[in-house]
């Protein structure tokens, strides 16, 4: 068995023991397991949900509103004067007020009473004083179906088809992106996680000076590339373990909840495409960690420098609204190929859009190259600093020292 498989053992099976690695990927199934189970068992024990009613008040000062006064799960209550409907707030009769006064007609203006601190009127609230409104200002000029159809005028309902005219088997919508968003969020985790694994045991060896004792018997490029091949393939198995549990999760899921639930896909290259970036991922930033850790005399001053690529890789993330909004903005295809965002950005945006197979092909390429590169440079670092236990060089230093070594 040669050095580096002796190594790379050694480093995954250490990484799959620890109780950070197990408690991340055990987590999510159990706790969308349990999550399921408590559903079900208050679904079968309790009886069939209440909806509460609110009760809210109106003086008609204008005249001619007195109908309609039941708007979904809210109803209007009439009171002839302000003072009676102020009392009635008061007293907890009703949530709260409005009023048409008797110049409605002409100003359109409403005047809303209620003893709540908000920043705007609740949409419920609105949408059933508006139709109240409409309602009663079309009921003796038009038929109830037109009143109907004039409160609630669109139903917008969106077909996604093929290129060849026929139904997309993948819809999209905020059911498609679920899957994805939570993917992510897990894997900029992991990522995060999996470069403290690194700088740690790294940061412990060369402090104990056990890394000398190692490379007396292998390799610098046998040690680190066992080292990083190990903390890939650990990933692997997090990562086949999600993606193997997400289908069966979701059946579950879709039998007990139904409704949106039931909206839910995973589309249809993720599972493949996460596989391919998850690993890379985890690659690049092994290889990135055994950089900082190469040229850091501590875990501690390693740990921080890490905190400029992991911090990256949550940068999607932060600007997934923009995604929603402007999905084929050339930001995004920056952050797909951009190496530290890449594996996070492309899995957001599988939910959210198509991604042309040009940037993938990119995105991969630029990925691989990046983890080929940033491990030969930080062989070399790891060779320049091996025996460094003082302060950090300089950035322009540890710059010569690499294009030197």
């Amino acid at each position: 068995m040669s050095k580096t498989l002796l190594i790379f053992r050694h480093e995954f099976l250490h990484a799959i023991k620890r109780t950070g690695f197990i408690v991340m990927t055990l987590t999510v199934p159990v706790l969308a397991l349990l999550a399921i189970g408590i559903f079900q068992l208050i679904a079968t024990t309790g009886g069939p949900p209440v909806v509460e009613t609110t009760t809210i008040g109106y003086v008609d000062e204008a005249g001619g509103f007195d109908g309609y006064t039941t708007q979904g799960h809210i109803e209007l209550v009439r009171f002839d004067t302000r003072d009676e409907a102020t009392a009635a707030l008061i007293g907890g009769d009703v949530s709260e007020y409005f009023v048409v006064p008797s110049d409605y007609m002409a100003t359109g203006a409403i005047d809303r009473y209620t003893l709540k601190k908000e920043f705007e009127t609740p949409p419920t609230i609105a949408t059933a004083i508006k139709n109240f409104l409409t309602s009663n200002l079309l009921s003796e000029t038009v038929p109830s179906e037109t009143v109907d159809r004039i409160e609630a005028p669109l139903y917008l309902v969106v077909t996604r088809l093929t290129e060849t005219g026929e139904v997309a088997t993948e819809q999209g919508g905020y059911g498609n992106v679920i899957i994805p968003g939570i993917f992510s969020l897990l894997l900029a985790l992991s990522l995060t996680m999996s470069s403290t694994y690194m700088i740690q045991g790294l940061g412990d060896e060369k402090e104990s000076r056990l890394v000398e004792v190692l490379l007396s018997s292998v390799s610098v490029r046998q040690l680190l590339v066992g080292k990083v091949l190990g903390l890939g393939a650990t990933g692997l198995v997090q990562v086949v373990i999600w993606l193997a549990s997400a289908p069966l999760l979701l059946r579950l899921a879709s039998s007990s909840f139904g409704g949106f639930i039931s909206t839910i896909q995973i589309p249809a290259n993720f599972i493949v495409l996460g596989i391919v970036y998850f690993i890379l991922g985890y690659l690049l930033f092994a290889a990135l960690s055994v950089g900082v850790g190469a040229i850091s005399p501590n875990a501690r001053e390693a740990q921080q420098l890490a905190m400029i690529y992991t911090l990256f890789s949550f940068v999607p993330l932060w600007l997934a609204s923009i995604l929603f909004i402007y999905p084929d903005s050339p930001l995004w295809k920056v952050l797909t190929i951009f190496p530290v965002t890449a594996p996070v950005s492309a899995m957001l945006r599988l939910g959210v859009s198509d991604i042309a197979a040009w940037e993938l092909a990119v995105s991969i390429a630029v990925l691989v190259l990046s983890v080929i590169g940033v491990m030969l440079l930080a062989v070399r670092a790891f060779r320049v600093y091996l025996l460094m236990y003082g302060k950090r060089p300089g950035w322009g230093v540890i710059v010569q020292n690499l294009r030197g070594g």
